[in-house]
């Protein structure tokens, strides 16, 4: 079962992520950022799900944006280092390297960043201490939620002849888009259905562009 929180799953993630042949950005323009997929046990159940933020209203950038933890690498820091740390100051929660279990495809920003996605399993409890600064809500996603018939939702836009990719949520009952949504999507296919999918040329809602 790929939606369960043991072994067996994480062994299947681990090696159909490491088999994914990742692409990276490399553009100057674009600040290096990096977001977790941090998959944890459900509090409910023995299910998988992954930690989604909603980011603080106060925030200059995105706020109120639904969003992986995550934010700009500091000098000479690694992707993994950043997204760990990022997790750590968000959240409150404590990763190591060791939990880290891949990485997906490097996704350009309209705002200016290149985000690298990394997935962590978070074998601890998952007691958090948010900063309230940057955000607002915490939500314990089941992995199960990605497979829904309705995923993915693609939007034509006048502003891009790309079309903007979002997932719905059934547990959340809301609508997630761009570039957290096409993050997840490609987590999906490869992590779920061991696919090679590309997704950095699926466009941001024209919110997500400042």
């Amino acid at each position: 079962m790929k939606f369960a929180f043991n072994p067996s799953v994480q062994s299947l993630y681990t090696g159909r992520l490491s088999a994914h042949p990742r692409v990276a950005i490399h553009d100057a323009t674009l600040t290096p950022a990096a977001v977790a997929i941090v998959v944890a046990k459900s509090a409910a159940n023995d299910e998988a799900c992954f930690l989604l933020t909603r980011r603080a209203k106060g925030l200059t950038r995105h706020s109120g944006q639904y969003a992986l933890p995550g934010g700009r690498l500091e000098p000479d820091e690694s992707t993994k280092t950043a997204a760990l740390r990022e997790l750590q100051e968000e959240l409150g929660l404590t990763a190591s390297t060791n939990q880290v279990v891949g990485q997906l495809d490097d996704f350009p920003t309209r705002s200016g960043f290149r985000i690298t996605p990394v997935v962590v399993w978070l074998e601890q409890d998952t007691n958090m201490a948010l900063d309230p600064n940057e955000v607002e809500e915490v939500f314990s996603v089941p992995v199960r939620d990605l497979i829904h018939p309705d995923v993915p939702r693609l939007h034509q836009i006048s502003q891009s002849p790309s079309p903007v990719l979002s997932i719905w949520l059934e547990s959340l009952h809301e609508e997630v888009f761009s570039p957290t949504a096409a993050i997840l999507y490609q987590f999906r296919e490869i992590a779920l259905f061991g696919r090679q999918t590309r997704v950095a040329h699926y466009e941001q809602p024209v919110f997500a562009w400042r």
